[in-house]
């Protein structure tokens, strides 16, 4: 696949520097040039992944997607034009707002992912006990959390039809799965999804997604995050049946929930691969706590209406 990741995204958020400690406390580490008005943080594999500038209301701006060559932004340039799309095109970057969620898309290229692989956990199960005398490597952790990559963003689109169409037949991406009328998983690289466009009554960002190294470090970063601030916590531990994740979702201050996540599907041939039809319960999560309604409708959803009404 031509397309390989995520590369970075920019939330405008009307508090930077509040929002700003909650992404420190999250794991991300602050970069310099960050000042009043704008921060810049990294991830351990993904480098520079996210941006905060000061906004009005809580809202995704810029959404990046990392290609291998030239040849990929011209095709992606190309397919825009033919859905009617306006582009800025430059020597490195094609530039397209999607208009259903109101994101500046920019496709780059950008260097694939090289990651160290972590150590592989070891367990102990019926009729194969393979640790011996000594405790769980993960009771003895005390090393803070830190999100390996920028996995996913999750969009609300005032036309999902439209904004399906500009993702998959403008920018490229491909279906994973998808929920009738609601929604569909997309991805630009061999993880399950990387983007994820549902239907909203507003465009609004849902929640970003980071990955960690495994179950523990969901619960860990979590834990960690709530010992902090108890009012963070939204939704979790549980997992996913659609891309088969482990999941804890926290709120920042702005009103944006941020998902550490583990053990996702991984497609590396397209052939293989057939979307599935979700709905239901099964389609937002496979074991858990049930998904509390602000989860489904966050609480600021009637303000941010009001807000994209505003002259």
């Amino acid at each position: 696949m031509p397309m390989h990741r995520l590369t970075a995204i920019t939330l405008g958020v009307p508090d930077v520097a509040a929002t700003a400690a909650y992404y420190t406390d999250f794991g991300l580490t602050p970069l310099p040039g960050s000042g009043k008005d704008t921060s810049l943080f990294s991830t351990v594999d993904g480098g520079e992944q996210l941006t905060l500038r000061q906004a009005p209301h809580r809202r995704l701006l810029d959404l990046g997607i990392g290609v291998d060559d030239p040849d990929d932004l011209d095709r992606v340039a190309g397919s825009l034009h033919r859905l009617g799309v306006e582009v800025e095109r430059s020597a490195a970057s094609v530039e397209a707002y999607d208009p259903g969620t109101g994101v500046r898309v920019h496709v780059e290229t950008a260097p694939r992912i090289a990651s160290e692989p972590s150590p592989s956990p070891v367990y102990n199960r019926p009729g194969d006990v393979t640790r011996l005398g000594s405790r769980a490597d993960a009771v003895l952790r005390d090393r803070p959390v830190r999100p390996r990559k920028l996995g996913h963003v999750v969009l609300g689109s005032t036309d999902q039809e439209t904004s399906q169409r500009f993702f998959t037949e403008g920018i490229g991406l491909k279906i994973s799965d998808i929920v009738p009328g609601v929604a569909a998983f997309l991805r630009c690289s061999t993880d399950h999804h990387n983007v994820l466009v549902q239907s909203a009554p507003v465009s609004f960002l849902h929640h970003t997604s980071w990955q960690v190294d495994d179950i523990d470090e969901v619960g860990r970063g979590a834990t960690a995050m709530l010992e902090a601030d108890p009012e963070r916590h939204v939704w979790g531990l549980g997992r996913h049946a659609i891309g088969s994740n482990f999941f804890w979702y926290l709120k920042d201050p702005a009103g944006n929930f941020s998902e550490y996540y583990s053990d996702i599907d991984c497609i590396v041939d397209d052939a293989l691969w057939t979307p599935g039809v979700w709905e239901g319960t099964r389609s937002l999560y496979q074991w858990g706590p049930p998904p509390p309604p602000s989860f489904l409708a966050p609480d600021d959803l009637a303000a941010l209406m009001t807000g994209a009404h505003s002259p």
